[in-house]
């Protein structure tokens, strides 16, 4: 009897950080005393005056289907938003609107990939970019951005990776799981080496953008490269800066030829996004940004916490990550030590499953990101609670043999 299953999605695995996540809550919802720190998802709340837009847009009867890739009015505060805070010109025809940022960087794949096109994908990354690359019929190629690196790409490995073959490099910063952020003369550097590879197209995954800590000044490829603008998709969304994760609301500027084609893959697939969070999207952008300043200073405070914390367990280290709201601690100096119930410490998974049944706390393997042995902490909650698990982890760490 043949398979129920295709071909394309045997080749990919579940997403890792969901599937901690509904572990968390699965535990959670047994009783048990767990704390969850696998999501990548702000725990504030949506702001006031982005929820009032979507309740007038409703009131308004602003709830019917909108052009497959968004709708005119967010398009243009997309433009606006790029122009202001980004320094790049889009007109509304080069805006590609979909249902979250994932199905933004599918599109474009989707779009784009044949059998055998190359995309390389820089190590730690996020757990969808390999598998989104699968799904759309290419073949990932992992480059490891090494810690004393900062975890970030060099210019020799990106040369040395490029291949007749490549299509695309996909650049994310600040980086998901490392909160890595690039400076510019690092973007300029990568730049150098794409100028030499015209057949080359960037995807930058820009989500993370405001959440940036002390002096450190934010760019994207484009802005300091602007000769590749022609070959670059620019993506971002109101997910994290604006805590709207369940609004669903992901968006990209690039190249009109590309963004027809992705909206030819929008038309026949999920079509427009929810029309109201649409409407609270626009809001967002063009809105007060006020409450930005205010919790990148709390998600700071939280950065430097956990930091502190995981530095003063036994047989961990943690670098200080320049933005997002990850941290991706090492545990070398854990290997092939035992547990209290006997089981040995031979990489991230198995830390990541101990800590879980031994103390109750959840958080990704490294391995799901392409780096081990390191395991990632989302500091996206309370200082209380991020102390508590913080203390449970130095607990387990110690107790270790």
């Amino acid at each position: 009897m043949s398979s129920l299953q295709s071909s394309a999605l045997a080749r990919v695995k579940p997403s890792a950080t969901i599937a901690v996540t509904a572990q968390a809550r699965k535990l959670k919802a047994e009783g048990r005393d767990v704390i969850g720190l696998g999501a990548g998802e702000p725990d504030f709340d949506t702001p006031e005056n982005i929820k009032q837009a979507a309740i007038d847009a409703i009131h308004r009867g602003e709830t019917k289907y909108t052009d497959a890739d968004g709708m005119p009015e967010l398009k243009k505060a997309i433009v606006a938003k790029f122009a202001r805070e980004n320094g790049l010109t889009y007109d509304v025809s080069q805006i590609h609107v979909a249902p979250g940022g994932k199905p933004v960087i599918f599109n474009a794949l989707v779009a784009t990939l044949n059998p055998g096109d190359e995309v390389i994908v820089p190590a730690p990354y996020w757990v969808s970019y390999p598998d989104m690359v699968l799904l759309a019929g290419g073949e990932p190629v992992t480059v490891v951005g090494e810690e004393k690196d900062g975890f970030k790409l060099r210019p020799e490995v990106l040369e040395a990776a490029i291949t007749p073959r490549t299509k695309w490099l996909i650049l994310n910063s600040p980086s998901n799981p490392t909160g890595a952020a690039y400076t510019q003369a690092e973007l300029q550097a990568l730049a150098d080496v794409l100028r030499r590879h015209p057949h080359v197209w960037v995807l930058t995954d820009d989500m993370y953008e405001h959440l940036v800590y002390g002096d450190f000044e934010y760019t994207t490829i484009a802005q300091i490269a602007p000769d590749l603008i022609d070959r670059t998709l620019t993506v971002n969304g109101v997910s994290k800066a604006y805590a709207m994760t369940g609004w669903r609301i992901g968006y990209a500027g690039g190249p009109k030829p590309l963004i027809d084609l992705m909206r030819k893959v929008a038309s026949q697939t999920t079509s427009n996004p929810t029309s109201i969070s649409q409407w609270a999207a626009v809001e967002a952008l063009n809105g007060t940004q006020d409450f930005i300043p205010e919790r990148k200073a709390a998600f700071e405070k939280r950065r430097d916490l956990v930091v502190s914390m995981l530095n003063q367990a036994t047989g961990l280290t943690c670098a200080t990550p320049e933005g997002a709201f990850y941290v991706y601690p090492s545990i070398a100096g854990l290997i092939g030590k035992t547990t209290e119930s006997g089981v040995v410490i031979d990489g991230d998974s198995t830390f990541a499953a101990e800590l879980l049944n031994a103390e109750g706390v959840a958080v990704v393997q490294g391995e799901a990101f392409g780096l081990s042995p390191y395991f990632r902490i989302s500091y996206a909650t309370s200082d209380v609670v991020l102390e508590e698990a913080c203390t449970r982890i130095q607990r387990f760490a110690a107790s270790l043999r």
